[in-house]
């Protein structure tokens, strides 16, 4: 096919509560939607970077420039484009897998729209529902952390994910335990927060029988999570460590994790997490969906991604009322702990007219031409 234009998109999203981290409280998302126009068809991709580069080196104004620069320009000039050529055709430029998956993401939504196929389908999915977990932020108390994990448990949940960093860990996961009791199962993500010397402090964690401890140490330390893998019983679950295949090959190889969270624009798009997926896979390697806070445009892709085989633990795919009061879709529901994988062609759902151009704050439409 060929690109028409791209219309990149800024929107501001509120967040029903602050959602805060080790590194960051939000309050609510600057998010930066694309738009692919084709002859035959349309598709959408989501930009997941936040607006400082915090999480990663990425960050939302940066990622708006390449694409403008860079990116759609490499795009628009090839011929017979497909998602499949997406990644070859950018790879020249460095970095910045967030930006590329958006683009990537919303050539594969045109191209499938156009053939009358789902995302689920195209990525091999075996389920009609995956099964949701929920993560929560860290709290000013262990009262107003116990208030909300009932809350979520109440609506269904069926994995708790605490987020922990140094001063915040022991205390509130014992806290969750005592409360909840051992049959919930119980995450903590550490996004980078601690070092090796911080060993004998996670080592602690080991009595509260968690699921796993994601990304305790820093991204590029993967010798260093394989050296504390020996000294911790709860299994490692790596996150910002892996953006390719070839990370995630290389953390199972050195035993610097036996988990991995994927989250497809961390990776650089949905067709590399699918290979981290089915690398996974043929190692006997458990996988589950990240989240980044998406809107009902990523949160479709991502259920579409959950629902292959490989993601055997449930991920981070909450309903949309988790994070937004109004989503700029239809929202997704959880029943029964689950969310259904969108059918309809494509990512299965559309932005909401009017709920799109309250929320939308910039539009800037980039044609092939001009690009």
């Amino acid at each position: 096919m060929k690109i028409t234009g791209v219309e990149l998109r800024r929107v501001q999203m509120p967040l029903v509560a602050p959602f805060r981290t080790s590194f960051k409280e939000e309050l609510h998302r600057d998010i930066l939607l694309v738009r692919v126009v084709t002859p035959e068809a349309e598709g959408w991709g989501e930009c997941v970077t936040m607006e400082s580069p915090l999480y990663s080196e990425e960050y939302t104004d940066g990622a708006a420039e390449v694409m403008r620069r860079f990116l759609i320009p490499a795009l628009t000039a090839r011929p017979g484009l497909d998602a499949n050529r997406v990644a070859p055709t950018l790879a020249k430029f460095k970095g910045h897998p967030m930006a590329k998956a958006a683009l990537e993401m919303a050539v594969l939504d045109a191209e499938l729209r156009a053939a009358g196929v789902s995302f689920g389908r195209y990525l091999g999915a075996v389920r009609d529902e995956v099964r949701c977990g929920v993560s929560v932020g860290i709290m000013n108390s262990v009262g107003e952390l116990l208030d909300a994990v009932a809350g979520y448990l109440d609506e269904g949940y069926l994995r708790i994910k605490l987020k922990i960093q140094p001063g915040w860990d022991i205390a509130p996961v014992r806290a969750v335990r005592e409360r909840f009791g051992d049959d919930v199962p119980l995450q903590v993500d550490a996004n980078a927060a601690y070092a090796l010397t911080d060993a004998r402090t996670l080592a602690r964690l080991d009595e509260f029988d968690l699921e796993l401890i994601e990304q305790p140490l820093a991204a590029g330390d993967l010798y260093q999570h394989a050296a504390l893998a020996k000294q911790v019983r709860t299994p490692i679950c790596l996150d910002e460590s892996i953006k390719s295949a070839e990370d995630a090959a290389l953390a199972l190889a050195i035993g610097a994790c036996s988990i991995v969270n994927i989250k497809p624009g961390r990776v650089g798009g949905y067709l590399e997490a699918r290979r981290i997926h089915d690398l996974c896979q043929a190692n006997g390697i458990a996988v589950w969906c990240g989240g980044m806070l998406e809107t009902g445009l990523g949160r479709a892709a991502n259920v579409a991604l959950a629902a292959l085989p490989g993601f055997t633990l449930p991920g981070d795919t909450s309903a949309s009322r988790r994070y937004y009061a109004a989503d700029i879709t239809e929202p997704f529901v959880l029943r029964d702990g689950t969310l259904a994988v969108p059918r309809e062609p494509g990512l299965g759902v559309s932005p909401l007219a009017d709920r799109l151009a309250e929320v939308t704050s910039d539009t800037e439409w980039v044609r092939a031409d001009a690009a």
